[in-house]
């Protein structure tokens, strides 16, 4: 997984002023407390992610990642310094990419798409378990107690980096989908084309989002509330 972002809002926050999570560094000084939970959320997402990609990897056949220390939820195997760096400071950043062979795996057309789905998938599970869990617990604990938080913005992010990763622009898990199904000779020169411009564009589009704070991935987050509030509403 190449991709994360916390730019933007994060509706329906349980903490008053806590729905901006853009300047993680600014937080650090003002509310430690907010910014360790944030990170530890984070941290923990990232890591349920890619090991999701090793262990499906690996279970079509492929010991690369076991191979490379990369079968374990061990944020210190997945998580890069200065791709977590530029999440703090300007929102967007990448964890270490899940390496596999897909000579290895046991459906080769399909096969990388499977390992690409399976961290969004991830990320999907987490996310509805902790919108969930949060909407059984708020009425009883309340809104600002730790647990709480830690909840609501667990359920957020992983509903936001879930949707960031499966846009269909190469390296995010997307655009592995679109690779499978456009495999046949008539495609080979659209897909030569994604690869190879797919990563310039993705970065072009995150500069204009930082440079000129233009929106251009806002519809992330509106799904990102939706779900989240669907899911914690769900049993309320």
């Amino acid at each position: 997984m190449y991709g994360i972002l916390t730019r933007g809002s994060l509706d329906a926050g349980p903490v008053s002023g806590h729905n901006s999570v853009m300047n993680l560094i600014g937080l650090l000084f003002q509310e430690p407390l907010l910014f360790v939970v944030i990170v530890g959320a984070l941290l923990f997402t990232l890591s349920i992610h890619e090991f999701a990609h090793a262990y499906v990897g690996y279970r079509l056949g492929d010991p690369t990642a076991k191979n490379m220390g990369r079968l374990t939820v061990n944020p210190l195997a997945h998580i890069d310094p200065f791709g977590f760096l530029m999440i703090l400071i300007v929102g967007f950043g990448y964890a270490r990419p899940v390496p596999f062979n897909p000579f290895l795996l046991k459906y080769p057309k399909w096969g990388p798409a499977l390992v690409a789905a399976a961290g969004p998938a991830s990320n999907l599970v987490l996310g509805i378990f902790c919108s969930l869990i949060y909407g059984l617990l708020v009425p009883q604990l309340g809104v600002n107690n730790l647990l709480i938080v830690a909840l609501f913005f667990l359920g957020q992010i992983n509903f936001a980096l879930m949707f960031f990763n499966l846009i269909p622009l190469p390296p995010l898990d997307g655009s592995k989908a679109l690779l499978a199904v456009s495999s046949g000779s008539k495609y080979a020169q659209a897909r030569r084309l994604l690869e190879t411009q797919g990563p310039t564009l993705l970065i072009g589009l995150i500069l204009l989002d930082i440079v000129f704070n233009i929106g251009v991935f806002s519809w992330i987050f509106g799904l990102t509330s939706g779900f989240f509030t669907f899911f914690s509403r769900l049993f309320s």
